[in-house]
């Protein structure tokens, strides 16, 4: 019997996997990821000479994914009768989500999973988007700073009075603010996220650039 308690205990604690293949449409909620676009031009797209880091493009708070979500563990790369979205398309998210490849990286892994049409699935991003109220203190940063990482989940929580504290995640990657991933039901609403999306960020000193 304690071998087996030992056992259950493991395998709680081990991340959940994605699942690819999994059938389209077969989800609980949907995690839109927010990513503050200066960090990930530090972290990699300055190194990639990704045109998201352009100063002239003034990204602060961008769209990363809507990403369709299990109560433990995600689908990916579902199978789908939906034919692939054009060139135009993705470059229409480009103002939302920096870069007309990243919209194609998301519809290909995340969208393909929530059986809309390649055009539905990105209106209902934009939906989403529009749905957060982006804090518009953090595009008064003029210097990198180093804050507490809860001090961001205030600030997404101040800025929307229907959230709860277990409906936002802050993540963060090689010391800087990663994302603030929102946990939303199919309509949209806030609600609780799953055990493996909720761990956040405990980091009291992560980095915080300044808009490009």
């Amino acid at each position: 019997m304690r071998r087996l308690a030992a056992l259950f205990a493991l395998i709680l604690a081990t991340p959940a996997a994605h699942a690819e293949g999994e059938r389209a449409g077969e989800f609980d909620y949907f995690v839109m990821a927010l990513s503050w676009s200066a960090n990930w031009c530090a972290l990699e797209g300055d190194a990639r000479n990704s045109p998201q880091c352009d100063a002239s493009e003034d990204h602060g708070w961008i769209l990363h994914g809507l990403w369709p979500q299990f109560h433990r563990g995600y689908p990916s790369y579902c199978q789908t009768a939906k034919r692939a979205p054009s060139r135009g398309m993705t470059a229409q998210m480009s103002d939302i989500m920096g870069t007309s490849g990243l919209a194609w990286h998301q519809w290909k892994k995340h969208g393909t999973c929530t059986d809309l049409e390649a055009a539905d699935y990105y209106a209902l991003s934009r939906a989403a988007y529009a749905r957060v109220t982006r804090p518009p203190i953090f595009r008064q940063i003029d210097e990198t700073l180093r804050l507490p990482a809860r001090v961001v989940e205030e600030a997404f929580l101040e800025a929307n009075p229907d959230f709860t504290a277990d409906s936002v995640t802050i993540t963060c990657r090689q010391g800087y603010i990663q994302e603030a991933r929102i946990c939303l039901s199919l309509d949209l609403e806030p609600v609780p996220c799953g055990a493996d999306v909720i761990r956040d960020c405990t980091l009291d000193g992560a980095l915080f650039t300044p808009m490009r």
